[in-house]
């Protein structure tokens, strides 16, 4: 029998990376998943979106989350469990996330292991709030101990958007410039998913991250996902495949 009514096809999604390497997916101990519970449904929502290994990284902020290696691998031992026990196969490695305040500096001084994303690479970030003075001063410490320094989110940084060469700037100085895919689904605003797409279009990011913190992140992910323009900002670049898990 004939019918005039159709099924629509599949919506075909796309995304960037297969490796996520910045996300605050660990439950309980910064700003991110609050219980395990959440944290198995932040993971079942990075494998919809093709990604299968993530290595999670939470706050160390002096004033505000005081991580360290074993609250943090604490953390990625009771998600790694549950994951196990849920049967679900996800990559689950562990960084940092690094606040560029006196307490981060008071431990590259004293010479503190540091948690990296891989080998030497360090995910740092700027302060919402002022424009870092010297950021040269920044980078040149971190690089003198041997680190490189990924700087997380330069587009979501206000003082930033009335002129775009910092970022040129920024990269000048060492920093490897870290986009976050939410910015660019225009989760944070306008000014935010602009700065986004200017540092992608002109060659400056390194690499690319979702920067999971909860469930309406993840939404806009999939939203993102969805949309056919999203296939064109990130060209045929394999994003991030250069980074392993710490724990391989």
């Amino acid at each position: 029998m004939f019918s005039f009514f159709h099924k629509k096809p599949p919506v075909k999604k796309f995304f960037p990376i297969s490796t996520d390497i910045h996300s605050h997916i660990l439950p309980g101990i910064d700003d991110g998943s609050p219980d395990v519970e959440t944290s198995i449904q932040l993971v079942k929502g990075l494998i919809n979106l093709g990604i299968n290994r993530s290595i999670a990284t939470p706050h160390i902020i002096g004033d505000m989350y005081r991580n360290d290696a074993d609250s943090i691998y604490g953390a990625q031992q009771v998600l790694q469990s549950a994951l196990e026990k849920e049967g679900i196969d996800f990559e689950l490695g562990t960084a940092a996330e690094y606040m560029l305040d006196n307490y981060f500096f008071e431990m590259l001084d004293n010479k503190t292991m540091l948690l990296t994303v891989h080998d030497k690479l360090l995910l740092t970030e700027f302060s919402y709030s002022a424009m870092p003075s010297f950021p040269e001063k920044m980078s040149f410490a971190i690089i003198t101990e041997g680190y490189t320094p990924i700087l997380a989110h330069p587009e979501r940084y206000g003082y930033y958007h009335r002129d775009h060469s910092f970022f040129h700037r920024l990269k000048d100085l060492g920093f490897l410039l870290q986009v976050n895919i939410l910015s660019l689904t225009g989760y944070y605003g306008k000014e935010v998913a602009a700065a986004g797409r200017y540092i992608l279009q002109n060659d400056l990011a390194s690499f690319v991250a979702t920067d999971l913190h909860h469930q309406k992140h993840l939404d806009a992910l999939i939203g993102f996902s969805q949309q056919k323009s999203s296939f064109e900002l990130f060209g045929s670049k394999k994003w991030n495949e250069e980074i392993v898990s710490n724990q391989e």
